[in-house]
């Protein structure tokens, strides 16, 4: 027999804190600031466990970056 596995694929803003070790006022500053996605579903705002998995890999991922330019000041003869 097939067992059935269900998988939560959103979850309220106390529940999203709760995973990501962080205060509900600070995952609502990350929705209002667009950092972390969302969607409103009456009074309710949901956030995919999409998103949450998505905001950490962006987050704590070595970002890529290019050689450092090396940049030189420019003095017009004043130094």
């Amino acid at each position: 027999m097939l067992q059935q596995v269900d998988t939560v694929l959103a979850v309220g803003m106390s529940e999203a804190a709760r995973r990501l070790g962080l205060s509900p006022r600070t995952v609502a500053t990350l929705v209002s600031h667009r950092q972390l996605a969302s969607r409103k579903v009456g009074r309710r705002r949901i956030i995919p466990v999409s998103a949450l998995e998505a905001f950490i890999r962006h987050e704590y991922l070595p970002m890529r970056k290019g050689p450092e330019k090396v940049v030189e000041r420019i003095t017009h003869g004043t130094e």
